[in-house]
């Protein structure tokens, strides 16, 4: 099946990543750290980076966190990661990049959300200084528009109109009008400011899967800005990734979005890459970009009674996660590798010839032997313990990678 035709959007350069005008659509993720702790946010920023995040965002909420940010920036460059670093600024990002100017020209993009930069009069005096400090440094920003914090005289308004005018809308239609009227009038005052099309990213973020799809069908038919897709909050483990796959995996199908986030809520001392690794498992579902080898499993049914093939399946992902950095480096286009670890004789050796590499344990009553594909013909049968299995299945990964892919040219 071909790739969805994309929403045709401007480009928008944050440090040496394009978002928009038909490149690649781009991972980010945004660091849980306080940020004035210089060493741990660092080291958070590396690791995201290194996980697969194409632009990371850090807090940047109070004096101490900005001034914290040349030495974060100095951290992380110095490990030799690229990945832009953004600002995410609420209620009082206007005084930090004024009073940090170092700050404000070491950042590759500015995220502002425009619902909670000041109130009244000030709102847009606020929010047009930050416009005008972006200009001057020559950065983009991105209008984030969030259904929590949105313009609360924008909403009242519109309330009152619905309830004076008899127009019977529901609330939450109402809701999204206004995150949407808030995201084009932003986008209008910013470049009012002397910031250019090419300098504008927009997003508007609500925490239900349904809403999120309708918004964003409306801001790709009324604007050519690139977009930020993502639920604001999208919850803990299974149900996070899930809520946040469905409503990206029908707009990215329709064309629509430019760079996404997977906004996933971590278990206390989980792992942040979590929502990158998320990030990358939807695009390459969705066959838009591949950035691992992907690995067929079994589900299993009352033919396995036996966990050597799970237990196999969760060795091989890990080795191959772990592996990828290193291939990644040396070899080009490992990343289209396909593997297949099946349980029985039903489904094994069809998924296995399908696959590069592919192995078929033996389900229930099943002779023990394990044969193994590779390019859709039997190579071998391996027998053995499970450990046993998995490193002589790890060696013809690795043979077959040594082999079958070229190595990688010098940038």
């Amino acid at each position: 099946m071909d790739a969805p035709q994309r929403h045709e959007t401007v480009g928008v350069q944050v440090g040496h990543v394009q978002v928009g005008g038909g490149a690649p659509i781009v991972i980010q993720s945004m660091t849980n750290t306080d940020t004035a702790d210089v060493i741990a946010t660092a080291r958070q920023i590396i690791d995201l980076a290194q996980a697969g995040s194409e632009l990371v965002r850090i807090t940047v909420n109070t004096h101490e966190a900005a001034a914290a940010v040349p030495e974060i920036a100095g951290r992380v460059r110095g490990e030799g990661i690229t990945a832009p670093i953004i600002g995410d600024f609420h209620f009082n990002g206007h005084t930090l990049l004024a009073k940090f100017p170092r700050t404000a020209a070491l950042l590759d993009k500015y995220r502002i959300n425009p619902g909670n930069v000041g109130a009244g009069r000030r709102r847009d005096e606020n929010f047009a200084a930050i416009c005008a400090i972006a200009r001057d440094n020559g950065k983009p920003v991105r209008i984030g528009v969030n259904a929590g914090s949105l313009n609360q005289d924008l909403v009242v308004r519109k309330m009152q109109e619905n309830t004076g005018r008899a127009l019977g809308r529901d609330s939450q239609d109402i809701i999204n009008e206004c995150m949407l009227i808030s995201a084009l009038e932003s986008t209008q005052m910013a470049l009012d400011c002397g910031l250019r099309d090419d300098q504008i990213i927009i997003s508007c973020k609500i925490s239900s899967p349904r809403h999120l799809i309708a918004i964003y069908r409306e801001l790709a038919r009324q604007t050519r800005q690139p977009l930020h897709l993502g639920l604001t909050e999208a919850g803990m483990g299974l149900k996070g990734i899930v809520w946040s796959a469905a409503p990206m995996g029908v707009l990215l199908s329709e064309g629509i979005g430019d760079t996404i986030r997977v906004s996933l809520t971590p278990r206390p001392g989980g792992d942040r890459r979590e929502e990158v690794h998320a990030a990358q498992e939807i695009l390459q579902a969705l066959g838009l970009r591949s950035f691992a080898p992907s690995i067929t499993a079994c589900p299993g049914c009352g033919r396995t009674t036996s966990t050597t093939f799970q237990e196999l399946a969760e060795q091989i992902q890990g080795y191959v996660r772990d592996k990828m950095p290193e291939w990644h480096r040396v070899h080009e286009g490992v990343e289209t590798l396909t593997l297949a670890v099946m349980g029985c004789v039903v489904n094994g050796p069809g998924e296995s010839k399908a696959a590069n590499i592919g192995i078929s344990l033996p389900g229930t009553g099943e002779a023990p032997t394990c044969p193994v594909y590779i390019d859709g013909e039997k190579f071998t049968s391996l027998q053995g313990s499970p450990e046993q299995l998995a490193e002589a299945f790890q060696r013809l990964i690795d043979e077959y990678v040594e082999t079958k892919f070229p190595a990688r040219r010098p940038a």
